[in-house]
């Protein structure tokens, strides 16, 4: 599950267990991602909030589905192979065009995004998105421009940043703590967009 110890949804007590019954899916499942912040509630409070606000949340104009991508491709970057797994089975539960989203991830896999079956700002995205992970302190003005150019408005910009943000955070944590996938639900995801409130997953 993790290298270090975490509290099983049985054991949680207090400010744990509320947090663990606003975040469980089917059969009281908590995702080992947020498990993992089980003795420091505090951040597993905050590591939720921005999850939903940057990826599930009514605010946001771009397709949920695409900011999936993104986070698909960034974890792919960070070989960070529990949040490919658990978004990938997201986005083609979002995309419901299984052969579509097999082939996006052939060309994530590849390295070869401009091979997917995404529109030209999208591909656009997913260059920014590369260079934002592996080379950010290289990041200059023209990058943001490119995606204005590609059709972005800068709202949208901002949202596909903080996708990318947030998942190099993610990343880091699964990775740097030993996270795996067993006993996980993949795909689950907090439909509520409506309510940053609900964290339940379905």
């Amino acid at each position: 599950m993790s290298w270090i110890k975490t509290v099983p949804f049985e054991q949680a007590t207090g400010r744990l267990r509320k947090l663990y019954d606003r975040v469980t899916g089917p059969n009281n499942n908590v995702d080992n991602i947020m498990m993992v912040h089980s003795l420091r509630p505090h951040s597993m409070e905050g590591h939720m909030a921005i999850y939903k606000t940057v990826l599930h949340h009514s605010g946001n104009t771009v397709p949920k589905w695409f900011l999936e991508v993104l986070g698909v491709w960034v974890s792919s970057l960070n070989r960070c192979g529990y949040c490919v797994e658990h978004h990938f089975s997201g986005l083609q539960r979002l995309l419901r065009d299984t052969p579509r989203g097999d082939a996006i991830r052939a060309a994530i896999e590849a390295r070869r995004v401009e091979e997917a079956p995404l529109d030209t700002a999208q591909i656009a995205a997913m260059h920014y998105a590369r260079k934002l992970t592996e080379e950010p302190g290289a990041m200059v003005e023209a990058d943001v421009i490119a995606l204005r150019d590609a059709g972005w408005e800068d709202g949208e910009i901002l949202e596909i940043n903080q996708v990318c943000a947030y998942f190099s955070y993610a990343n880091r944590t699964v990775l740097g703590l030993g996270c795996s996938t067993d006993g996980d639900v993949l795909g689950l995801s907090p439909n509520n967009s409506d309510d940053p409130e609900d964290w339940g997953h379905t």
